[in-house]
């Protein structure tokens, strides 16, 4: 008997077993969203914000949430890109190859992908009451890039981390410093992988709502500076399915479905953005 084949035969089932679940689970998320949601979706939905007894069946959209959402988002992986993109390039380019240093960098950001997003919108609702301001658009950019910073990080890294070390050292043996040859070799070969790592954290940052259910408030109105709350499609889902109201609980099928279509465009762009700027790149 060869259990070498049937070792792998079994392997090979297992695996084609997992991606159908995987599979079944994605359709049945999809269809119970579309099942309930279509029905309430509808144009005044989508661009007007909510009237007096929206929350009660009347009339009324979500226009105020998807702003929040597109703003909340677009701040916190613009925060995130900030800080992140200069952190891997010391940890690829400035820090040796497998040194403790750049080792337990990663270990934290490790620790703190694992981190419950909930935790975070605790700190940040700590921090902004200990520095005396209230929920705002802008406490909930800088509690969801908290969010998303390890996840960002880590996968720009392993990017970074696949690059040729033959091409720093070619890039230092013409006269570019550690700065030029990380933003003009490292930063250039990664591009793929940067935007790819930024168009997931914005959808990260999208559907997140525990960490903006503390910092970011609630408003009916589309916020017009940082200082104002925001909604968010997250929290306007969850405020809807509370209602004892059927209609307003149909709607939030509806506000579901379009969280869920804003972040699988979001993923589409990621992949095919990914694909057109791997041509740029040294194989």
């Amino acid at each position: 008997m060869n259990w070498r084949k049937i070792e792998e035969e079994f392997f090979l089932v297992m695996m084609r077993l997992a991606s159908l679940l995987i599979l079944a689970a994605f359709l049945a998320i999809m269809g119970t969203v579309i099942y309930y949601g279509l029905p309430a979706l509808s144009w005044e939905m989508i661009f007007s914000a909510p009237k007096g007894g929206f929350y009660l069946g009347k009339e009324g959209g979500v226009a105020n949430a998807i702003v929040g959402t597109f703003y909340l988002a677009c701040g916190a992986t613009i925060v995130s890109l900030i800080i992140g993109l200069p952190v891997t390039l010391v940890l690829n380019v400035f820090l040796k190859r497998g040194s403790k240093l750049a080792e337990f960098i990663r270990f934290s950001f490790d620790v703190l992908w694992g981190v419950p997003s909930i935790v975070y919108g605790a700190f940040g609702f700590t921090l902004m009451l200990y520095m005396g301001m209230r929920a705002s658009l802008l406490w909930g950019i800088i509690t969801v890039a908290l969010v998303v910073l390890p996840a960002m990080c880590r996968a720009i890294d392993e990017v970074m981390r696949m690059i040729p070390g033959e091409l720093q050292d070619a890039s230092l043996s013409v006269g570019a410093n550690k700065c030029e040859t990380a933003f003009k070799v490292f930063a250039r070969q990664a591009l793929p992988g940067i935007v790819t790592a930024t168009l997931i954290s914005f959808g990260r940052a999208a559907g997140d709502a525990a960490a903006v259910l503390f910092t970011t408030g609630f408003t009916d109105a589309v916020p017009t500076s940082l200082a104002e709350p925001a909604a968010t499609l997250p929290l306007a889902i969850f405020f809807q399915l509370g209602t004892p109201f059927p209609e307003v609980q149909q709607r939030a099928y509806a506000s579901a479905l379009i969280l869920t279509a804003l972040i699988l465009l979001v993923s589409i762009a990621a992949r095919l953005t990914g694909s057109r700027l791997s041509k740029y790149v040294i194989k």
